[in-house]
């Protein structure tokens, strides 16, 4: 569980200093370093899926919300993924958050915001608008940026403000991301873990024929 520690600590201390964007910008240092140290004990989610709980074939997909070729991916070749595979119950997605940056995991707070119906509408809204929300100079302009897509999604400013500012919650999607990320020796994102192989992003005709040859792989299994 060493390889994200640096990653980790980072990322606490960024949300405690400017986690919450426009919460407690003005707090000092000292405060700030104290407040990390008071994290809670994060506690590892269970995943949100897409698809059939039995489907033949899991298919996890670890995605940064900065990533642009994560977003190239949900722009591109999830939608012909979830047409041939996921709907049609032969495939069971995951998508688990991988946050190297604070903003990322800002994205990944409001995406779980609205409850885990809520979880994959959003993580496309922010795909998709990812340029846009990116398109900023400072953190507040991104935070404002986010709260738009919150807003869009049917979240009001009291509700963002509260999963921002809920430190379990930000220990937890830490935590989640650690053992997850750890586990399948993710170092680069996106990154996919088709029917329990470690596979690198590609172009969709080679990523079918993996897919199929692992669902027939099951199917001789079953």
């Amino acid at each position: 569980m060493t390889l994200f520690r640096p990653v980790i600590a980072a990322l606490v201390a960024a949300m405690t200093v400017a986690a919450v964007p426009a919460v407690a910008q003005d707090a000092k240092p000292a405060e700030n370093t104290q407040a990390a140290e008071q994290m809670p004990e994060g506690r590892v989610l269970p995943d949100i899926a897409l698809g059939e709980a039995n489907a033949p074939l899991t298919i996890v997909e670890y995605a940064s919300f900065t990533c642009p070729h994560c977003a190239a991916f949900h722009d591109e070749n999830l939608p012909k993924l979830k047409a041939e595979y996921i709907d049609t119950g032969k495939v069971r997605f995951i998508q688990r958050d991988v946050y190297f940056d604070a903003v990322g995991l800002w994205a990944g707070i409001l995406a779980r915001c609205g409850g885990d119906e809520k979880y994959y509408p959003v993580a496309g809204m922010l795909f998709d608008e990812q340029k846009t929300w990116l398109d900023a100079k400072t953190g507040d302009e991104i935070a404002a940026n986010l709260r738009k897509i919150g807003a869009k999604a049917g979240m009001t400013p009291d509700q963002m403000d509260a999963c921002w500012a809920d430190k379990q919650k930000v220990a937890d999607l830490v935590a989640t991301f650690q053992k997850h990320a750890t586990e399948d020796k993710i170092d680069g994102t996106p990154s996919f873990v088709i029917g329990g192989e470690k596979v690198q992003n590609q172009p969709w005709e080679d990523m079918k024929k993996i897919i199929d040859a692992k669902l027939a792989e099951a199917g001789k299994q079953g």
